[in-house]
């Protein structure tokens, strides 16, 4: 039941980049805050992205900023409320009345934007556009429609126009844009994306690991692998760039390249956490398990914050026979994420281990029912 390092790693990632992307559409230069009582709403197939109910903004730049009309706050109102085929009803009914009523397009994009119907809203803020060019934010809700559609190829050339609008969006609108180059397999335009989200230079080695590091949250594994290679290539000193093809090799079993690149890792980064633990992982999948504990001895000390080194050193002290040891290594993981179903069924195998059968059969049914609820959750 204990996952893959490269498992954890991804899972981490995953919320990592959730995390960013709704900084990303919360931030004001963006012209869109993600509401404070979000309605998730299913994404179209294809993207990694989350999706979330959105109010936009307005700009200080935006050319539409005509006082709405009393029918257009009532719908507003209902959007607020979370009535949204509500709001959708009123607006066509508005439209059927004057088909020439100004900004009923963006208003229609808007509704169905935070209503979660992306290609719908698109349809809307393509109109929008065609009816004001100048409608900055329309340009920018209609990037983030196709993006959010899983159509990142129709995102990229209104996401290039909102860097050129809001300096104060760049890193914000770099991350988006480089996501949908990656989608549209534009490698070589998304480590730009990139390297201006972190102002480093495009073609150094920092931009190839900070690349690889968006590809692999993307799952595209074997181009991240390359772009570790070359960052390493550039600059072999460079931090965690040796860590990240550890953890490539780890997940390709390559156990022997793996563990020397966490060595490498180490020689560099003596004093980060991390890479101990995972060299700990390499070792003890070649049952080296007296070093296996050393090392995440140290990461331990390094960082008591962790659960990962507890989890490992609990299943280590397990298989070296020292149950009553593995049994406090895993507790003490539990103390910090209860919730984990790992470390509660390597204690049920420990339980088991000292004849603690009731012990057992409890963390082991737990374990069971924790398991049951985070794979019965949408993702």
């Amino acid at each position: 039941m204990l996952s893959s390092p490269h498992d954890r790693f991804r899972v981490r990632v995953a919320a990592l980049a959730t995390a960013a992307l709704s900084a990303a559409l919360s931030c004001c230069g963006m012209a869109v805050s993600l509401s404070a009582q979000t309605n998730a709403a299913p994404l179209s197939s294809g993207t990694n992205a989350v999706a979330a109910s959105a109010t936009p903004s307005r700009s200080t730049s935006d050319t539409n900023s005509d006082v709405p009309s009393p029918a257009f706050a009532a719908v507003r109102k209902l959007l607020q409320l979370g009535k949204y085929d509500d709001a959708i009803v009123q607006l066509r009914a508005l439209q059927a009345q004057d088909p020439a009523m100004a900004h009923i397009s963006r208003e229609l994009g808007i509704a169905y934007y935070k209503k979660g119907d992306y290609l719908a809203a698109a349809t809307q803020f393509a109109k929008a556009q065609e009816e004001n060019p100048g409608d900055q934010e329309a340009t920018q809700l209609l990037g983030l429609s196709y993006y959010l559609a899983g159509r990142p190829a129709q995102a990229i050339p209104q996401l290039e126009k909102v860097q050129t609008w809001y300096a104060s969006a760049n890193v914000d609108a770099a991350y988006i844009l480089g996501i949908c180059y990656i989608q549209s397999k534009d490698y070589a335009h998304a480590r730009g994306a990139f390297a201006k989200m972190f102002a480093v230079a495009p073609d150094s080695a920092a931009s190839y690991l900070l690349t690889a590091r968006m590809l692999l949250r993307q799952d595209f594994g074997p181009i991240a692998e390359q772009y570790a290679t070359q960052a390493a290539t550039i600059d072999s000193n460079l931090p965690l760039v040796h860590e990240l093809l550890g953890e490539l090799y780890l997940y390709q079993s390559k156990v022997p390249e793996a563990i020397a690149q966490f060595q490498a890792e180490l020689a560099i980064n003596p004093g980060y956490a991390a890479a101990y633990y995972k060299l700990a992982d390499a070792e003890s999948r070649l049952e080296k398990y007296d070093d296996a504990e050393k090392l995440l001895q140290r990461s331990i000390w390094l960082d008591p914050t962790s659960t990962g080194p507890y989890i490992l050193l609990g299943k280590v002290l397990e298989k070296k026979g020292e149950a009553e040891l593995s049994a406090r290594a895993l507790q003490r993981a539990l103390s910090m994420d209860p919730n984990n179903p790992i470390p509660h069924h390597l204690l049920g195998q420990t339980y088991r281990d000292l004849g603690r059968a009731e012990d057992a059969e409890r963390e082991l049914k737990l374990a069971e029912q924790l398991q049951s609820h985070q794979n019965g959750k949408p993702e």
